[in-house]
């Protein structure tokens, strides 16, 4: 039977709840002191011993008796006898008894005779460790639920500790469920999910000092879902169950707890995040995450990431904060906490934040995101320029040297990422997909440090500048060559419907998947389409839109789309076969400051190393002629 949510309960109520019923009991053991490097201590340590455990100098030099030194001065030189009146000693040695004070080396001169002269009288206890200077015995090293760092394990040693009872860490089983999951080194088929969430949440876990362990895979069967359950609870402290909590016919898992023990909440208010099952099986806390990737992952933040701190004793962390400027909207619905994945870069003097791809299974806008924008259940959305606080992913130094790129998606500029964070550890690159017209937009609005544009003006035979002269009234901008590019149908292998011309593509009916409006792609569609005389419902599927060529050829490869236009390395990434329409020109916008920037100087010198435009050139359909040349209006 398809399960209806019980709950709809605001995170924060619903991790009370949750906390309130449920508790981990305390297991420790002892290990060695010099193995225990973040491990949490069950009770407070106390030093057994003193360190130092005697009088020992704190210099190379002399120990002298400090009152048979107060008659020296520069004018009237002191002379000690050895033995009787100093001893040599060297940092650390003991102090020999009767005597109170060490003057260092450098302010003795020793005699032929074995003399040593002072100017200088000595105060008693000079450059002298005393008795439990560092450690005394009995003295508190460490309290009880302290996560032990590598100065504490100094400390301890120092003060005669050895072994050391630590919490034991909370084991917990990860239970990825469902028929269509399979071993991410298993052949994919159609239907088929690598399981790649239980690597992730067992990552997590392993951050937060819990003892993870991933179990077999267990299908859509009641039976086994129980079955998988019970194994777990007999052996593990905490029971996570990945996958099956939605509302869906097949999925079990709010059902099998239920009957095993007892569900206290089964909804979350949240977006992502909302089918989560909070419950507990024979007194033991179980977990249901969601299937969806960012659902899971943050699920699993919310909720288990408290309990395993609560264990320990450990104050839960809290992200640094940052104000930033949006530099977009950023809608949400009443009733509902929403948690939008942001890139953030430092531009002309402040931090500009955009959202990434919201969907709940799109696991690398989690990998790309700089920060997190909280949307409060009461709120609607903030408006673009608005202030807002971001949890940050990265710290804050970082940010000030992230390069955000917007506009149209080229391949390039993964390549560029890459070749940047190789050459500048500080400096990274981050994309937005936007299309070309976004991209201008983006940096008349001081939004982006450059975008990637390819729109060609048949009226003026001429790339780019014509579109930026009609949006943007800026005066201070430059436009520089990136690459020449082929641009093209791609078709499955063998192009079994024979596309060559837009004529074909009309004639034959067959789907075809476009490019989001204002991307250079769609204008040049367009563009093609007026030339042929042909009108946009004569394409079918000419209303269906993706953001990116890879996901152009991803449609194609799929089979949802016949074909699509895009670039040669697209097509080759997914076997697919490419025919060669029309060469255009992608060059990068950016503002004359940044084009004279420090940031901008490593970018100029990556694309115009001769290594690097032959890597670019070897992706196929590409020429790099023109890379880093500035481009001017043509008359």
């Amino acid at each position: 039977m398809r399960k209806i949510y019980l709950s709809n309960l605001p995170r924060l109520e619903a991790l009370k709840k949750f906390l309130a019923e449920v508790e981990l009991p305390h297991h420790t053991e002892n290990i060695a002191t010099g193995k225990a490097l973040d491990r949490v201590t069950a009770e407070a340590v106390f030093a057994r011993y003193s360190m130092p455990g005697y009088h020992a100098a704190a210099m190379d030099g002399i120990a002298v008796v400090a009152e048979q030194t107060f008659s020296a001065s520069d004018q009237s030189p002191l002379q000690l006898e050895p033995e009787h009146n100093y001893r040599n000693i060297n940092t650390g040695e003991p102090l020999p008894s009767g005597f109170d004070a060490v003057i260092k080396v450098e302010e003795v001169h020793f005699n032929t005779d074995g003399k040593a002269e002072i100017i200088a009288p000595a105060t008693p206890w000079q450059h002298i460790r005393a008795v439990g200077e560092d450690v005394v015995a009995g003295e508190l090293i460490v309290p009880g639920r302290h996560r032990l760092r590598p100065q504490d394990l100094g400390a301890l040693l120092a003060g005669g500790i050895t072994e050391i009872e630590i919490l034991q860490a909370p084991r917990v089983a990860i239970i990825p469920s469902g028929s269509e999951i399979i071993d991410p080194g298993e052949e994919r088929k159609k239907g088929s999910i690598p399981d790649f969430n239980s690597t992730v949440i067992f990552s997590y876990l392993k951050q937060w000092g819990a003892d993870p362990e991933i179990k077999s895979r267990v299908p859509d069967d009641p039976d086994r879902i129980r079955k998988a359950l019970l194994e777990a609870i007999n052996e593990f402290d905490v029971v996570i169950i990945n996958a099956g909590s939605s509302a869906g016919d097949k999925d079990y898992t709010f059902a099998a707890i239920e009957e095993l023990g007892e569900v206290f909440l089964h909804g979350v208010a949240t977006r992502p995040g909302k089918p989560t099952i909070l419950g507990q099986i024979r007194k033991k806390p179980v977990i249901g995450l969601p299937g969806y990737p960012v659902s899971a992952y943050m699920s699993l933040e919310w909720f288990t990431r408290p309990l395993i701190y609560r264990y320990f004793g450990l104050p839960l962390p809290e992200r640094q904060k940052m104000p930033v400027t949006l530099g977009r909207r950023v809608v949400s619905e009443l009733g509902v906490e929403e948690f939008v994945r942001m890139t953030i870069g430092y531009i002309d003097g402040r931090f500009i934040a955009n959202p990434l791809t919201r969907g709940a299974g799109v696991t690398m806008s989690l990998v790309r995101a700089d920060g997190l924008l909280v949307i409060p259940a009461n709120s609607l959305g903030y408006e673009q320029d608005q202030m807002v606080d971001i949890e940050l992913y990265r710290p804050d130094y970082e940010l000030n040297h992230n390069l955000m790129a917007a506009g149209s998606h080229d391949l390039i500029l993964d390549l560029l990422a890459t070749s940047l964070k190789e050459r500048d550890p500080y400096l990274s690159l981050s994309s937005a997909h936007l299309g070309s017209m976004g991209g201008i937009a983006a940096i008349g609005k001081r939004q982006a440090h450059l975008a990637g544009v390819h729109l060609f003006d048949p009226d003026k035979n001429d790339y780019n500048w014509p579109y930026i002269d009609k949006m943007l009234t800026l005066k201070d901008l430059r436009l520089v060559n990136l690459a020449y590019r082929m641009q093209g149908w791609i078709v499955p292998t063998g192009n079994p419907d024979n596309i060559k011309t837009i004529d074909d593509l009309a004639k034959s009916g067959v789907s075809f998947i476009n490019r989001q409006k204002g991307a250079g792609t769609r204008i040049l569609f367009d563009h093609l389409l007026r030339e042929a005389g042909l009108s946009p419902d004569q394409i079918y599927g000419y209303e269906r839109e993706e953001f990116t060529h890879l996901n152009v050829a991803a449609s194609v490869a799929a089979g949802t789309a016949r074909a699509g236009l895009g670039i040669l390395p697209a097509a080759k990434a997914f076997d697919l076969d490419f025919v060669p329409l029309a060469e255009e020109r992608y060059d990068l916008l950016m503002s004359n400051s940044f084009y004279s920037s420090k940031e901008a100087e490593p970018i100029f010198e990556i694309i115009t190393d001769p290594a690097f435009q032959k890597k670019v050139e070897d992706m196929g359909g590409y020429s790099m002629r023109d890379a880093g040349k500035l481009m001017s209006r043509k008359e």
